[in-house]
């Protein structure tokens, strides 16, 4: 029987997660949750830990920092080798994604491949954002779709459930990208692979506690990656 895995990729978010994990835990959809650590020193680790006797807690260690996209690869290699995950879901520990809404993602899989949790398809929907960071994440999805011609207002947004056989589809081994053009490259090639993508709207909310890991060096990652998706033959 498919049971459904929540993966989170965490760093110095122990004020998060010992918050995030109960409430994923109580969703009536009966998820398993894979927290992917790049060894915090902050005791993130060991906060996951103590929910080990739940039986539906796991955590993957990584023994450094090497950035958000890997720490899905990761996690979503892990969870294709193990047979019964199904469907994917990928949000953050911070609460910026609402655990409540990760079930109306989850049904949406009953007609598409990938289901994102859109702060744009239905107007802008964030909250607590300062203004430069939103217009700078409105202009990016919008630089992003005119380039790469994906059909949906959020490329860059990090709160998705995939089925099983969409994640299949896609070459882990071959994805460098980090932080929003990891969204991005994810999204385009499962897009290009034939599989289906809707939008739901959600509300995002900056996050609870801790720091932000967004860097001026991951905007401009994305800002070329999405030339490197949609015209390969140029690098």
């Amino acid at each position: 029987m498919s049971k459904p895995l929540i993966v989170i990729p965490t760093y110095n978010e122990f004020e998060n997660i010992g918050s995030i994990i109960p409430k994923l835990l109580a969703l009536p959809i009966d998820a398993s949750i894979l927290v992917v650590d790049d060894s915090s020193p902050d005791g993130t680790g060991d906060a996951v830990l103590s929910f080990k006797e739940t039986g539906r807690v796991h955590l993957l260690s990584r023994p450094e920092k090497k950035g958000l996209g890997q720490a899905y690869v990761a996690g979503f290699t892990w969870a294709l080798e193990r047979t019964g995950f199904d469907p994917i879901i990928q949000m953050d520990a911070d609460f910026s994604h609402d655990p409540a809404s990760v079930p109306e993602l989850v049904k949406e899989l009953d007609e598409f491949d990938l289901v994102i949790g859109s702060r744009y398809v239905s107007g802008v929907n964030v909250v607590n954002w300062p203004l430069h960071r939103l217009m700078l994440s409105w202009l990016a999805n919008k630089y992003s779709k005119i380039i790469t011609g994906l059909p949906v207002e959020d490329a860059t947004g990090g709160f998705k459930a995939f089925r099983r056989t969409a994640l299949g589809k896609l070459d882990l081994s071959s994805i460098r990208s980090d932080g929003y053009s990891f969204q991005i490259e994810v999204t385009y090639k499962l897009y290009k692979a034939g599989c289906s993508v809707t939008e739901v709207p959600i509300v995002f909310i900056d996050r609870h506690s801790g720091t932000s890991k967004m860097s001026r060096s991951i905007v401009w990652e994305a800002a070329w990656m999405v030339w490197h998706i949609r015209f390969p033959w140029l690098f």
